[in-house]
């Protein structure tokens, strides 16, 4: 079995945790151990989010990951005004900045900035390597990281919805976009702190959320009516 399965990632799930699932319902259907199946991701989505993952399934494919993972990504995006949390999500510790309340049109002002080719620190609370582990390992064993800021493109950044504390984005970024660090930077510019409490990611290049299947039910007949070998 070679190829690509799109999967619907459930909340509190880790992106390993799908590729775990997946792997063991392909490799009970071929008879063969789990840690013979090759299964991959085209990039992390954390467990407090939701939404598109690209499995990539047999060694011709896993080899392609890292093309996979230089696509552009969509995501609907709730941030939290007042506040900022210690891991940029709601599983952090919380600290009120203030009760200030800005509106809508700062807060397009604001979006506005932030289009094109911006400069982004990642959150120490993610999965890229510092000094060869991973960012959050070191961050939970309470060690100092620095993390180096990258450039990264919003190609799109629209407000949707805005009932305070609550603003509810749509953004089209290039990878490597840090969504809870582009929410902690909009807070700071709003002179409010924010960060991000909902997640989704909707559509990766060409690859719509509506074609994704989800794990609820999933065995290897769904599987192999909706796996496909395709190419980016």
């Amino acid at each position: 079995m070679q190829g690509i399965l799109l999967v619907d990632k459930p909340v509190g799930w880790t992106s390993f945790d799908v590729v775990n699932y997946v792997r063991k319902i392909v490799a009970a259907a071929e008879n063969q151990r789990p840690k013979q199946i090759k299964v991959g991701h085209s990039g992390t989505l954390d467990p407090f989010a939701t939404g598109l993952l690209i499995l990539l399934i047999g060694k011709a494919y896993t080899r392609q990951a890292a093309v996979f993972s230089k696509l552009d990504k969509t995501y609907e995006v709730t941030m939290k005004l007042g506040s900022t949390s210690s891991t940029g999500d709601p599983e952090g510790a919380l600290t009120a900045v203030n009760k200030r309340v800005p509106n809508e049109a700062e807060i397009r002002t604001v979006l506005d900035k932030f289009m094109g080719e911006i400069e982004q620190t990642p959150p120490i609370y993610s999965a890229i390597k510092v000094g060869g582990q991973r960012a959050y390992k070191l961050a939970r064993a309470g060690k100092p990281i620095k993390m180096e800021p990258r450039q990264v493109t919003i190609n799109r950044l629209e407000l949707t919805g805005y009932n305070y504390p609550e603003v509810q984005l749509s953004a089209d970024v290039s990878s490597g976009t840090y969504i809870r660090s582009l929410v902690e930077d909009l807070g700071a510019q709003l002179g409010t702190g924010a960060y991000t409490t909902a997640l989704r990611r909707t559509k990766i290049d060409k690859y719509p959320i509506d074609q994704a299947q989800q794990l609820d039910g999933l065995d290897i007949e769904k599987i192999s009516k909706y796996f496909y070998n395709s190419s980016t």
